[in-house]
């Protein structure tokens, strides 16, 4: 079947289309993507009527988009932008009554469960205990086990658009905000860590999403253009030599760098903080970046369940429940 997944994130709206079938290989068909930054359309803690209208425009020709495709079904769903505003509700309604979409926001566990799925699915059973770390614009997810459904999940608001907004306002960032906040996020992950911890040894970290994808990549793993199934690492020792460079660079120079995007180049010194601090905290050395993240999870727990009644299976549901936050340092 032809399925697409809609994500809104917190800096683009995203449409994946691929043809698959339960128990195969999803295959990726069209992917398009509308740079909405929506996360900086918050405004003392509400979505701007602004930014609601260029939500309901983006998803109407994301819809239009996947029935051009063939999409037999569409997915649709919102992270930790709309998760955190508090007119979420009417924002939703308003989508739904102008676009015919029933755009569900995520839950931060529930990214977290999801994005663990892709990863496992991508490594199988023989990679043994994983442990995934995924850095999006707005929060920080983080799951650790050995089957499909992980341990322990997480969501921290750690996101790299969140963290530049609220507390890296030059560009470059001054490095007392820069020292500043690397001390608060080794602070946060503290107790993060130790939970994790807790949930046993792993036997393999990776990294997933696009702000991992565009540091391993300055760090000198394989461009993009040599497919998916190319080994890509990153190390302790390369993101430390890579930060020293990047912090000293305005955005208008990162974005010119090869697999950073234009419009995350500005937010791509806090990533790398916080990927730092996440594998200091976690004692990681080096982490293997996955092709496969939240939106395949999404399409492979949809594929599982085809056909299948869904109180034999534990659901993961989209909701709109809160996140477990441990820490918030984003003040």
């Amino acid at each position: 079947m032809r399925l697409g997944v809609l994500d809104v994130g917190s800096n683009t709206v995203h449409l994946l289309v691929v043809d698959a079938h339960r128990g195969g290989h999803p295959q990726p068909m069209r992917s398009e993507k509308t740079q909405l930054r929506l996360a900086e359309q918050v405004e003392a803690g509400r979505l701007t009527n602004a930014g609601a209208g260029r939500l309901v425009r983006a998803v109407s020709r994301a819809k239009a988009a996947a029935a051009i495709a063939g999409c037999e079904e569409l997915l649709a769903f919102a992270t930790s932008a709309l998760r955190d505003a508090d007119n979420s509700g009417a924002v939703l309604a308003r989508v739904r009554a102008e676009t015919g979409v029933d755009l569900q926001v995520m839950s931060g566990e529930d990214e977290a469960r999801y994005t663990f799925l892709a990863v496992r699915r991508w490594y199988g059973w023989s990679a043994g205990r994983l442990l995934v770390l995924d850095i999006g614009g707005g929060s920080l997810e983080l799951a650790v086990g050995r089957d499909e459904d992980p341990d322990v999940a997480l969501s921290l608001p750690l996101g790299a658009g969140r963290l530049t907004r609220q507390r890296l306002p030059g560009d470059p960032p001054a490095r007392r905000d820069v020292e500043a906040l690397a001390a608060d996020l080794d602070t946060a992950l503290a107790p993060v860590a130790r939970r994790i911890r807790a949930a046993g040894p792993y036997d393999l970290a990776v990294g997933t999403s696009k702000t991992f994808r565009s540091l391993a990549r300055l760090a000198d793993a394989a461009p993009a253009g040599t497919g998916p199934r190319s080994r890509r690492t990153l190390t302790d020792a390369g993101l430390r030599q890579l930060f020293g460079f990047i912090s000293r660079m305005a955005a208008q120079d990162l974005a010119a760098l090869d697999g950073v995007s234009p419009g995350r180049a500005h937010q791509l010194v806090a990533g790398a903080l916080v990927a730092t601090a996440a594998m200091r905290a976690l004692d990681v050395s080096e982490l293997q970046i996955c092709p496969w993240a939240l939106r395949e999870g999404v399409i492979l727990h949809r594929l599982d369940t085809l056909g299948v009644p869904t109180p034999s299976r534990r659901p993961w549901p989209l909701t709109d429940r809160q996140p477990r936050r441990i820490m918030n340092i984003a003040q």
